[in-house]
């Protein structure tokens, strides 16, 4: 498929800035992919489309506070650092994107609060990107407390407002216990624990992937054929007992729902000769777009999303071209809200 193929116009009055007041009082979209029916629903009554011996696999990583915002030494000029990778945690070596980037050169030293971190530039990686070492002697765990002080949560720079407070627990799913994503999986931020407990209490079973999202997921596609676009690789975890409850379930012709497109790319990146789901650990770089045969879930939850995104791309596979481009024009019709604090649909 062609690039152009995705493109259409979001309106900024359709961009949600602010998350819903009750994470799940969001509205949802529920697709039928066979039929191309669309119904109008709240996240919460996601609860009716699942029954006993279903599975949900949310994708368990945590959102770190990675924006740092620091000072160039000597002129003093602000410098916004946002940290992408952890390469070595006992140098404190980083892989960034720093802005403004032209006025960072290798051998600079940047300052952060009061002098409370150092950081010395020692690599040029991209244009915007760099690699840093922070120069800090205490433990991996001071250090995490050092970046949580100082370093603010990383909302899209799209959303033009001040970071409040309650982003911080907002910008986080429920499910969040593995320290290492730069962005939020923002399907599993629909869910609240009492939701969860009413689908368990349905017979519905959770299962979980780690799957640390990095700002490639979000990197433009910049090429017409999409056969030629690369991914950025994910450091990703499918564990046995994930894939024992999901084997479970695809044997007994139950539903398998993927929470989000990172938790689809960790599951169809663990996929074995017989269709079936094997532990994993490791790095994608899968790009899903249509047409793709999807081996482990035949459910999906995610957000609406950016024109031209591969996250739009991994939804029009799953759910059909043409069933997901109508969705999203009665979305646009209907006012939902798009991306990371938007709205939901779920793909059945």
């Amino acid at each position: 498929m062609k690039l152009s193929e995705f493109k259409f116009e979001l309106p900024n009055s359709l961009i949600a800035l602010e998350p819903a007041e009750n994470r799940d009082e969001s509205r949802l979209m529920v697709v039928h992919r066979d039929s191309g029916k669309i119904e109008h629903k709240v996240f919460k009554d996601l609860v009716n489309y699942f029954d006993d011996g279903d599975i949900m696999v949310a994708n368990d990583t945590m959102v770190f506070p990675a924006r740092l915002y620091g000072r160039k030494e000597k002129t003093g000029a602000k410098i916004e650092v946002f940290l992408l990778r952890e390469l070595n945690a006992e140098m404190h070596l980083w892989d960034v994107l720093v802005d403004p980037a032209r006025k960072i050169r290798v051998g600079n030293k940047l300052y952060f609060g009061n002098g409370d971190l150092v950081a010395e530039v020692i690599d040029n990686t991209t244009s915007r990107g760099r690699t840093i070492r922070f120069l800090f002697d205490g433990t991996s765990a001071d250090f995490d407390k050092v970046i949580e002080t100082l370093g603010e949560t990383p909302l899209p720079k799209y959303i033009k407002r001040k970071i409040k407070p309650e982003d911080k627990e907002r910008f986080q799913t429920i499910f969040a216990k593995n320290k290492g994503a730069v962005s939020a999986p923002t399907a599993g931020m629909h869910f609240t624990r009492q939701l969860v407990k009413r689908l368990q209490l349905k017979g519905v079973d959770m299962a979980y992937i780690t799957l640390h999202i990095g700002l490639g997921t979000f990197r433009q596609v910049d090429v017409e054929d999409l056969t030629k676009h690369k991914m950025d690789s994910e450091n990703f975890v499918v564990g046995e007992e994930t894939v024992a409850k999901v084997n479970k379930a695809l044997d007994n012709k139950n539903r398998v729902c993927a929470i989000g497109t990172t938790t689809m790319r960790a599951l169809e990146s663990s996929v074995s000769a017989n269709n079936r789901l094997k532990p994993r650990d490791g790095w994608t770089d899968r790009f899903i777009f249509p047409p793709y045969d999807f081996k482990i879930c035949n459910a999906m939850i995610t957000n609406f999303h950016q024109p031209e995104s591969t996250l739009l791309m991994m939804t029009a596979a799953f759910g059909g071209f043409d069933v997901i481009t109508e969705a999203y024009a009665v979305a646009k019709k209907e006012k939902y809200k798009f991306l990371t604090y938007g709205d939901a649909m779920l793909i059945i």
